[in-house]
């Protein structure tokens, strides 16, 4: 055991105002994490004997305890997806069962579920807030979830069926993410990266640095090429040479499929765990299990993918037409047989020539300082907040984190975030998110303030400055960035105090895209982009035909980037509801099988994405992939609130502004997402004003 005066100083078990992040160790996680688990312990055994089914005996102890826990988790947990190191991974691990048991205990406490039961069957039901009755709800369908009807042996086999899946997923992306690290193709002669822009082989040759090459230079070589989106993607779209291409492609999809990082194995038990876990509930299939908790259900997500699937189709193929014809008035040997490592690449070529647009040459107008200004100066036209820097408030955990203050239009804080945006490959993992480091809530309040402010954190991976040049962007990171803003305003302005239903909690994970989707709508409106896209060094304005350009360049392939999400949304819901595990088809028949409605060119034979699938192995996106699309109907259907009420009319925009504010963004989990929406919009959404975004209407039609 640690000795007392360690515990005393170890950071996880202090009270803080702002997570200690900069002096939180690998070292501490063991003995904190399990002083803390024995400390909640205490307090759960304490609450169950006590308890009443009131808000005083029940809900405010049980919220202290679940935050406790998610602060404290939620912290670690993040220091290992940006500061990864193999000592706090193994420390993780080995707490890991230690927390889930703890979680499985209280989500299967009998007296808290019963006092639940208890306040959900008074006569007082009525009486209780909107939110108050939401909270209950959740917590007895959660808790009936998590087990808790189950008589004691089955409940035994639930929990190592979780405990289990747990395992699986943490080492389905290890795998991952091992696996894409032991990728390394080291060029030495330029010719062969031919086409590649020059902010491609600066960082190649950073990585080629990194890899003890001390010489490497973008100029000179040698270049590393790995298998990082930001070292992927570059290749796909820009290298001439096709043999490259088509090396660096089939490598990327056979991630994690060979070899002792082989996922294939996981992924059948995962399934087959699932399915378990969903018979002994009571359900047929894991679909059913995940469909419980959102707005959606299989058969009205089936439909919604069928609907926009048949609008894609046609324009889809006519893409594929585009590009043969393209590639073939440009000289293209392969044009006749374009196929999987030639339509990233014919694609941005075609894009260039038609809107001329080259993503690399737009990168001088996207520079990060101008691109937060104009994100913050639209948050406050729009909702009505001021964000103000506030770095050295609050520990960080990388130099490069920025710490900031939300203000509401009379100057006091209603919130805070960290935002950390650049890429660090070898100790932080790629992608973009946004999440929780504390929530509102009256319950956590300090002593002398009526309600603890929500704290976020966003993250993302671009291209970090280099010299005294700033991080520029892509477009499509400025998109990202719009959009991990969204999810923080929903989390930072919400006007609920029900810590358990606060901010982004509770909300339906159907519907919980609408806000950061819904912010990414705004990269297209003609001020909103003219206020950000300014040369970082000449301080001009992006000129007027090249946002003409982007403007169309929205709806350029449209049909097929809908039918990849499709594709994705489906093989996803036909492994948790139609797949049997060990039956007779394997999960890559399955993915072949959905493949021939939803790709135009059938995937490779080998195609092994389905062992990097992290979203919904490893992610929380299981039986829930179309929840993309489902909220991009929400929010495509939100933004033409906007349009109707006239986008250049700026009292009417402030004005739609602050009732989204009011609904999408204040009410939280606390409020049935369909109510909250038809409260902001007026009726229910429908799915025409995304295929008209996208240009698919004519389609459809």
């Amino acid at each position: 055991m640690a000795s007392e005066d360690t515990l005393s100083s170890n950071p996880l078990l202090q009270n803080f105002d702002f997570l200690p992040f900069d002096s939180v160790d690998a070292h501490h996680v063991r003995p904190g994490i399990r002083a803390l688990l024995q400390q909640l312990e205490a307090e759960l055994e304490q609450l169950e004997k006590a308890v009443e089914p009131s808000w005083p005996k029940l809900v405010e102890p049980l919220e202290k305890i679940i935050d406790r826990l998610s602060v404290v988790w939620g912290m670690i947990n993040h220091l290992k997806a940006v500061k990864d190191t193999p000592e706090l991974r193994a420390a993780i691990e080995e707490v890991q069962p230690e927390k889930v048991k703890f979680q499985l205990r209280l989500g299967q406490s009998k007296p808290i579920y019963n006092a639940f039961k208890a306040i959900r069957e008074s006569p007082d039901w009525n009486s209780l807030s909107e939110a108050r009755q939401r909270l209950v709800e959740a917590q007895i369908k959660e808790a009936v979830l998590s087990g808790i009807a189950l008589e004691d042996d089955k409940r035994e086999e639930f929990n190592k069926i979780e405990q289990e899946l747990e395992k699986l997923s943490h080492k389905f992306s290890e795998n991952v993410l091992d696996a894409t690290k032991k990728f390394e193709k080291l060029i030495t002669d330029k010719k062969e990266i031919e086409g590649l822009p020059p902010s491609a082989l600066g960082l190649f040759a950073q990585a080629a640095v990194s890899k003890g090459h001390e010489t490497a230079t973008a100029d000179t070589g040698p270049w590393l090429i790995t298998l990082d989106a930001p070292s992927y993607l570059p290749v796909m779209q820009h290298a001439k040479n096709r043999a490259l291409r088509e090396e660096v492609y089939r490598a990327y999809l056979s991630r994690a499929s060979s070899g002792d990082l082989d996922n294939t194995a996981i992924i059948d038990q995962i399934l087959k765990l699932r399915l378990e876990k969903a018979k002994l509930l009571g359900y047929r299939n894991y679909a059913e299990v995940s469909m419980a908790t959102k707005m959606a259900t299989v058969e009205k997500a089936d439909e919604l993918l069928e609907k926009l699937r048949s609008a894609s189709w046609d324009p889809a193929v006519q893409d594929i037409e585009d590009l043969k014809s393209f590639a073939k008035n440009q000289g293209a040997a392969e044009a006749d047989s374009l196929t999987h490592w030639d339509i990233t690449f014919w694609s941005e070529r075609l894009r260039e020539s038609k809107y001329d647009i080259n993503e690399e040459e737009l990168r001088p107008y996207f520079s990060l300082p101008k691109v937060m200004d104009a994100l913050f100066g639209l948050a406050k036209t729009l909702f009505g907040i001021d964000v103000v820097p506030a770095d050295g408030v609050a520990p960080v955990w990388n130099s490069d984190v920025r710490f900031y203050c939300v203000k509401d239009s009379s100057g006091n804080p209603t919130a805070y975030f960290y935002f950390d945006p650049y890429s660090r490959p070898s100790e932080k993992r790629d992608g973009a998110w946004m999440d929780e480091v504390f929530s509102r809530s009256r319950v956590m309040a300090q002593k002398g303030s009526s309600v603890r402010l929500p704290v976020a954190q966003m993250v993302c991976n671009q291209t970090p400055p280099v010299g005294d040049k700033p991080s520029l962007m892509t477009f499509r990171e400025v998109e990202t960035v719009f959009h991990e803003f969204g999810h923080a305003l929903q989390h930072m302005l919400t006007k609920e105090d029900e810590g358990l239903v606060a901010g982004i909690r509770n909300i339906e994970w159907d519907a919980v895209e609408l806000p950061s989707q819904f912010m990414e709508n705004w990269c297209y409106h003609r001020d909103t982009l003219m206020s950000i896209a300014k040369h970082y060094q000449t301080g001009e304005t992006l000129p007027e035909n090249v946002y003409k350009k982007l403007l169309a360049a929205r709806t350029f392939r449209a049909g097929s980037l809908s039918l990849r999400q499709l594709k994705f949304a489906t093989v996803d819901l036909e492994l948790h509801t139609k797949y049997m595990p060990g039956g007779a088809e394997t999960i890559y028949e399955v993915d072949q099988r959905v493949s021939i409605k939803t790709q135009v060119i059938p995937p490779l034979p080998e195609d092994r994405f389905l062992c990097s699938f992290s979203h919904i192995f490893a992610g929380g996106y299981a039986a829930g992939y179309y929840s993309y699309k489902w909220a991009e109907v929400l929010s495509a259907d939100a933004f033409s609130a906007f349009e109707d009420a006239g986008l250049d009319d700026i009292k009417a925009v402030k004005e739609t502004g602050q009732r989204f504010r009011n609904t999408i963004l204040a009410l939280g989990g606390g409020k049935a997402p369909l109510k909250v929406f038809v409260e902001f919009r007026g009726r229910e959404p429908s799915p025409e004003p995304l295929l008209r975004h996208n240009g698919l209407l004519a389609a459809s039609a």
